[in-house]
């Protein structure tokens, strides 16, 4: 029996010795696997007085602090990227790596005109934004200024970084329409002033001329002939004074006098006007005003002659037998819709500079009226031709 009871107690010391120097460690093991598993990287494993089970709990805590450290710090990172993206003025454009849109910001959407679940998920080759047609043709790592035709002018890039391994697509898109405008407008005036100038005192030295030669010749006899010559070269001189005057009425546009005004009352107005002119070249001049249009704060005058410009531009791309369209609508806005020749994509992104025209004998002057009136009424503003062969100039307060 003794023999027996000793037995026993050797075979409790011995699993004892197992379980303390294999089983506790194994078991210490399985519990930081779960622990990994889980991703439990707050929770620490105990120590067992064993030396080489200590130094694995030791390791595995050690571990656990960096990456939880790590988890953190990248965390507090992609926090600090997403609220830095979102606030950004610049736009941006992430793809996954199918090529879809994983991520945009605020100012990506307002450029595209869409919502985030328009854009989240698709490709860009699908949204309905000229825009994110025009990034879809840009190659990587590269960079490119897009004029587009509503006038705004874009510096994209086209750019990638890594993710998980992966590299993903990346589009960043800064709007530099005004410093553009800017540049180009100081640029325009300052040469437009200058030729003024010198036109305008070339030619009144010239009539001048013209007029005391034709008033002594006109008392002699058998000059007839010659006094219908400079007749002509004097009324020539006039048109050539009224038109570089126009160059000059365009960069002296008044402040807008800002007041209440009913879109549909005013556009019906502006047709009436454009209604016998149009009628003369077999044009049939449409409205389609949505009711209950709420008040447009704006300048009724500056703005008449935008709508005014629009029409004619329309009727003479016409030419003779078409149709206009005005439309109102809402959110508030109004749209001129014609069937005239298209514009092409070279010259979308020309339209609204000066001295650039479609016209065989067109100045552009009318283009830049209107660009700089709308401007000035904060207007969205876009000019071109649709799928269906429509040329629509679009307006939106």
């Amino acid at each position: 029996m003794l023999g027996v009871e000793g037995a026993g107690v050797l075979n409790l010391c011995y699993i004892i010795f197992f379980y303390r120097k294999v089983v506790q460690p194994l078991d210490i093991i399985g519990s930081g696997m779960d622990l990994l598993r889980e991703q439990d990287f707050s929770s620490r494993l105990v120590k067992v007085e064993q030396t080489e089970a200590d130094r694995i709990v030791e390791i595995f805590n050690r571990m656990m602090e960096q990456l939880k450290e790590e988890r953190l710090q990248l965390r507090e990172q992609r926090h600090f990227m997403n609220l830095l993206i979102n606030a950004s003025p610049l736009g941006v454009i992430i793809l996954s790596g199918e090529g879809r849109v994983s991520q945009v910001n605020p100012t990506v959407l307002r450029m595209l005109n869409a919502s985030s679940q328009e854009v989240i998920g698709n490709k860009l080759s699908r949204l309905e934004s000229s825009l994110a047609a025009e990034l879809v043709t840009l190659p990587p790592e590269t960079s490119r200024t897009i004029c587009l035709s509503d006038f705004n002018i874009y510096k994209c890039s086209h750019r990638s970084f890594i993710d998980k391994g992966y590299p993903h697509p990346l589009y960043l898109i800064e709007m530099v329409t005004d410093e553009v405008l800017r540049a180009k407008k100081k640029a325009y005036e300052k040469v437009i002033r200058m030729i003024v100038h010198e036109v305008n005192n070339t030619v009144a030295g010239i009539t001048s001329s013209l007029d005391t030669v034709l008033s002594a010749m006109e008392e002699a006899e058998e000059m007839e002939d010659i006094c219908d010559v400079m007749q002509v070269c004097m009324e020539r001189c006039y048109k050539m004074s009224h038109f570089i005057v126009r160059f000059a009425d365009m960069v002296k546009i008044p402040d807008p006098v800002l007041t209440w005004v009913d879109l549909n009352e005013l556009a019906r107005s502006c047709c009436r006007f454009m209604e016998s002119s149009c009628l003369e070249r077999g044009i049939s001049l449409k409205t389609e005003f949505t009711a209950d249009l709420p008040l447009v704060w704006m300048d009724a005058s500056l703005f008449e002659q935008v709508l005014v410009n629009i029409l004619k531009n329309a009727a003479e791309s016409i030419g003779r037998e078409g149709e206009i369209r005005v439309r109102t609508f809402l959110p508030l806005g109004m749209e001129v819709i014609d069937n005239g020749p298209s514009i092409t994509r070279e010259a979308e992104q020309k339209l609204f500079t000066p001295f650039f025209s479609t016209k065989p004998n067109g100045q552009e002057i009318g283009l830049i009226l209107i660009r700089e009136i709308l401007k000035r009424h904060h207007c969205n503003f876009s000019l071109r031709t649709g799928s269906d062969g429509l040329t629509r100039f679009r307006i939106s307060f």
